[in-house]
């Protein structure tokens, strides 16, 4: 793409020119949809001289206090720093001070960025944010997972499942690799999207429903919006195995054709479905109102239902999206 290309030859032949041209350029980020609509249109204008001041006004803005409806901005963060490793250090500094409760993004960032010194790099952090020592201390000890460990299988070997930390994929991981597409423009976080795909036809099990289509709607709901974004999905479409691959031309269809309510309506009928028949264990209405990821996860699919996804991003973006998403789904079905 690109926009990848762009940072491709800021990093080989020296970002000083555009990192100027961006201080040229000032912006106000004074509510966190001026945020947003900076970080959605990152991968066509890469300003990441202006990090420090967004950060800074997410947290002021609170909305980094809960990591659960953030995944997005540590995932756009971590693409960013993926993206500049040489000035990586230098804008996390400036991004400082924040408040205690919300240096969890930067830490989380770095760990998933996956650039190579990314120990190093937050090693260096533990005399500027020492209130968060023992994440960083589990993140550099690898007794917390990065995102390149996602178990996007159900591991059945109990000793293998204690070799590892894994991440479990969950509406925070499915946010947080939208963020880092957003900041790169890269296939990498969209290929492991790709590999959600078949839990949108998942009848067992609620919560990979509920990220399937998430996954689902979001790809078809953003590639009908961004032509480069349906390209990298029609090119991928032939290299899938075939359950990615059947969902994956379904997306492409819906993008090109602009037909994104049957995805909606699919999504909602196949969840209302398994509320209904699926396991004993998840038949009680309360669990719809008290579970955690699964409530977000099914306020993003009612709250794209009901249009309220704004600027093309996917959701989760702020706490107040779920919930507002879970009543309507409420009075949708009484």
């Amino acid at each position: 793409m690109r926009s990848t290309a762009l940072v491709i030859a800021a990093i080989l032949f020296g970002s000083v020119q555009p990192i100027e041209a961006s201080q040229q350029r000032s912006l106000d980020f004074a509510t966190q949809q001026d945020v947003l609509r900076w970080v959605n249109g990152y991968r066509s204008r890469p300003e990441p001289v202006l990090v420090p001041a967004a950060f800074r006004a997410l947290s002021h803005q609170g909305a980094l206090r809960d990591p659960e409806t953030s995944g997005t901005y540590a995932g756009f963060l971590a693409g960013v720093i993926s993206a500049n490793p040489a000035e990586a250090e230098s804008l996390l500094v400036k991004t400082l001070p924040l408040p205690p409760e919300d240096q969890w993004v930067i830490i989380r960032a770095i760990a998933y960025s996956g650039i190579p010194d990314w120990k190093y790099l937050m090693q260096r952090f533990y005399v500027r944010m020492p209130s968060r020592s023992v994440m960083i201390e589990a993140y550099v000890q690898d007794k917390l997972p990065t995102l390149k460990d996602v178990a996007f299988e159900k591991v059945k070997d109990k000793e293998k499942e204690k070799e590892k930390p894994r991440l479990e994929a969950s509406p925070e991981v499915l946010d947080t690799y939208w963020g880092y597409y957003l900041a790169t423009g890269a296939y990498e976080p969209i290929s492991r999207i790709i590999v959600m795909l078949p839990w949108s036809k998942d009848d067992n099990d609620v919560d990979r429903l509920m990220v399937g289509s998430m996954a689902k709607y979001a790809l078809a709901s953003n590639a009908s919006r961004e032509q480069d974004l349906l390209n990298m999905l029609k090119w991928a479409a032939p290299h899938q195995k075939e359950k990615p691959g059947v969902v994956l031309k379904e997306v492409i269809y819906a993008a090109e054709t602009a037909q994104l309510a049957p995805i909606k309506k699919q999504a909602m009928a196949s969840i209302e479905d398994l509320r209904r028949k699926g396991p004993s264990s998840k038949r009680n209405v309360g669990f719809w109102g008290t579970v955690g990821q699964s409530a977000i996860a099914l306020g993003c699919v009612a709250a794209a239902a009901a249009g309220q996804v704004a600027l093309g991003l996917p959701c989760v973006l702020g706490g107040a999206t779920a919930s507002a998403a879970m009543q309507i789904y409420a009075a949708g079905n009484q």
